[in-house]
């Protein structure tokens, strides 16, 4: 194992999302060190540049800034407090380090993890990621952040190597709600084209033929062109999977219940992706919804009838 050379970049979770960032990080000549629990999601990262960590530990001892990719909440945690057997990122990064935090997590999570760092003097920035894992791998995904401003303005330039937007939110886990925002509109954007696909199949239009008029309307967005052979059949290949939507849009109500909200269409939506996952779908792409929302409506009336 080589040492961690001073000033060098730490990041933590290599999976579908982060191995690509890191791997544009690397590519513009920055020095990282790696660390996820299977080595083999890095093993094409080695080399000259990329150098794998023994742990956690390690790499926060070791590293100025740390990246963080990581899928779910109580990782987010483990990471940063530790897991009661050995330290975190908050015990062992120096103070004034920084940590930037590049996944999907919930509000109250990131907050948590906020205040673990900041007792220890080391500065956050939450930046999650829209785009699919496409979009990372071409580097152009969009950063959504938020937390510590000089923190951003220090590492703002790595970040840009991975990304083709970058909007700087405010403080807090104001990114962290954006990202909500976006994978609401998203998610919901397959349960309205579902039923509107669904209404003009039964008026014998075919897909293909309303896509195409659809991309020419005033409802056209880049995730409907980005989606077409999703939907259409084309291309069956899962770019963001349905199970992980279902996660999302629990962080989605969840956030919603604790702000006293109650989000109905969003709730209804839930739903839908909650039942299609329970049918089979969890592995195929979110868009499959349109799918399932079509077989739904045909199983209804058969039972009717």
């Amino acid at each position: 194992m080589s040492a961690i050379r001073a000033g060098q970049v730490g990041w933590i979770g290599t999976g579908k999302m982060g191995a690509p960032m890191a791997s544009h990080l690397a590519a513009a000549g920055v020095a990282i060190q790696v660390f996820d629990t299977r080595p083999a999601s890095y093993a094409a990262l080695l080399g000259d540049r990329v150098l794998a960590a023994d742990s956690i530990e390690q790499i926060g001892r070791g590293c100025d800034v740390v990246f963080t990719s990581i899928p779910d909440d109580s990782v987010l945690l483990s990471v940063i407090e530790g897991d009661g057997k050995h330290p975190g990122l908050a015990a062992s990064m120096a103070r004034g380090a920084i940590l930037v935090e590049t996944s999907t997590v919930s509000p109250g999570a990131s907050q948590r993890a906020s205040e673990c760092l900041v007792a220890a003097g080391v500065r956050y920035v939450c930046a999650p990621v829209s785009g699919s894992t496409a979009i990372a791998q071409s580097g152009g995904l969009t950063v959504l952040a938020s937390g510590d401003r000089t923190a951003w303005d220090e590492v703002e330039e790595l970040l840009a190597r991975y990304s083709a937007r970058r909007f700087w939110l405010g403080e807090g886990d104001a990114a962290r709600y954006m990202k909500l925002v976006l994978n609401t509109l998203v998610g919901a954007t397959a349960s309205v084209l579902g039923e509107a696909l669904l209404l003009g199949e039964r008026g014998g239009l075919t897909r293909a033929d309303m896509m195409n008029v659809i991309l020419e309307s005033a409802v056209s967005s880049p995730l409907l062109k980005y989606k077409t052979d999703t939907v259409t059949g084309l291309d069956r290949s899962p770019a963001f999977r349905l199970d992980q939507m279902v996660k999302d849009f629990s962080l989605i109500i969840d956030a919603a219940r604790n702000e006293d909200l109650e989000l109905e269409v969003a709730t209804l939506i839930f739903d839908q992706y909650q039942a299609a996952n329970a049918e089979g779908r969890a592995g195929e792409d979110f868009f499959a919804l349109v799918d399932w929302i079509g077989e739904a409506a045909t199983g209804r009336q058969g039972s009717a009838g």
